[in-house]
Parts: C-alpha cells; sequence; structure tokens
C-alpha cells in the first residue's frame, strides 16, 4: 500500500527562483532553461544579440513571445541571408504584425548581419571575439537581490564600444549587458536561485 504522504512533496515543494519572470509560464520557461545559459555558438550569440536590440525600450517578455515568429521572418536570423534584405524586403517585415515594427531596429538587424559576416572574413571568430570580454569563461556574480544588479557595467561599455567600431548597431551598454546576461558571459541568477549553481557548474563543463 502506498504511503499517504506519497508524493506529497511536488504539491509543496517551490523552487527558490529570481523574481523577474514573476508567474509567466513562458517567462518561467526561459529562466530555467535559457537564461544565463553559456553560448559560445556563432549563429546562436548573432540571434541572442539582434533580439536584445529588438529588446531596446520594451520588455523581454514581448520579445520573447514573438521570438518564434521572427525566427521565421529573418530566415532563422542566418546573417548570410539576413544580409541580402533589400528595401522591399524590409518594407514587407514592416507590414507583418508579428514583428517588432521599428525601422531602425529592422535595418539594424541587416546591419548586423553585415558587419558580422566583415568580422568573419576578416579572421575573426565571432564567440572569441565576443568572449575575450570576460576572459574566456563566464563571470560568477553573487547578487542577493535585483537592486545588485547594475543596467551596464565597465565591460559591456567596453564591448559596446567594440561591437559599434565594427559596424553593429542597436549595441548600446545597456543592450549589451543584456545579451551578456542572456547568453551566459555573467552569471546574474541571484545567488539564492536554483539556477545559479546550475549555471555556474554548465560553465564548467563547457570549459572541460
Amino acid at each position: 500500500m502506498a504511503s499517504p504522504h506519497a508524493g506529497t512533496w511536488k504539491s509543496v515543494y517551490v523552487l527558490t527562483r529570481c523574481a523577474w519572470p514573476g508567474d509567466d509560464a513562458q517567462m518561467l520557461a526561459y529562466h530555467d532553461e535559457e537564461w544565463g545559459v553559456p553560448v559560445y555558438d556563432d549563429r546562436q550569440l548573432f540571434e541572442h544579440l539582434v533580439l536584445d536590440g529588438f529588446q531596446a525600450g520594451l520588455s523581454w517578455r514581448l520579445v520573447l513571445r514573438r521570438r518564434a515568429h521572427l525566427r521565421r521572418a529573418f530566415d532563422g536570423f542566418v546573417p548570410e541571408r539576413l544580409v541580402r534584405y533589400d528595401a522591399r524586403r524590409i518594407a514587407a517585415l514592416l507590414r507583418d504584425p508579428g514583428v517588432i515594427r521599428n525601422r531602425q531596429k529592422v535595418e539594424a538587424a541587416v546591419r548586423n548581419a553585415r558587419a558580422y559576416l566583415e568580422l568573419r572574413a576578416a579572421g575573426t571568430v565571432f564567440s572569441d571575439f565576443l568572449w575575450q570580454f570576460v576572459g574566456g569563461a563566464p563571470k560568477q556574480y553573487r547578487r542577493r537581490s535585483l537592486r545588485e544588479i547594475p543596467p551596464e557595467t565597465g565591460v559591456s561599455r567596453a564591448l559596446s564600444r567594440a561591437l559599434k567600431q565594427r559596424g553593429f548597431a542597436f549595441v548600446g551598454p545597456t543592450i549589451v549587458y543584456a545579451f551578456m546576461q542572456a547568453a551566459g558571459l555573467v552569471n546574474d541568477h541571484l545567488v539564492r536561485c536554483f539556477r545559479h549553481r546550475e549555471v555556474a557548474a554548465l560553465a564548467l563543463r563547457s570549459r572541460a
């Protein structure tokens, strides 16, 4: 006979998380599975950077809800495809209700694809270029509250300048720091969050 308490722990055990996802199911899944996981793949890093550019002045919740559609509309954020977008294609995107219809942001995605390809043509690996700013390994912070997390840092300002010098757009230091958090260049999960330790362990394995 099963214990009368069998399964009870599932109903009372609550994971301690960072507060910013709230109770939004999609945001919770993003927090638990993606945010802060170290990314070394060039194309994924490029997508992260473009999406964080779309986030400027908006909430990440809005971008996340539209991410699947944005991926389809922008050909999977493949730089070799984006760089061929002409005025007609951009105009069509600006009529698409599923896209964040800001001309500067849409044009920046195309410009960033060009900058990415020029960087690669010069013999620079995009991942190496980005990760050098944190010494090749994620910075492990031990923030205890959201108030301790800055909107930008000296490193994000340096990376922002370097990206702008190479032709990237919508890469201000605040956008870049959000990118660094999302792509795991820094671990900004609060120290009490269950993901802080998990993400730190992922960082160690990725460098092994």
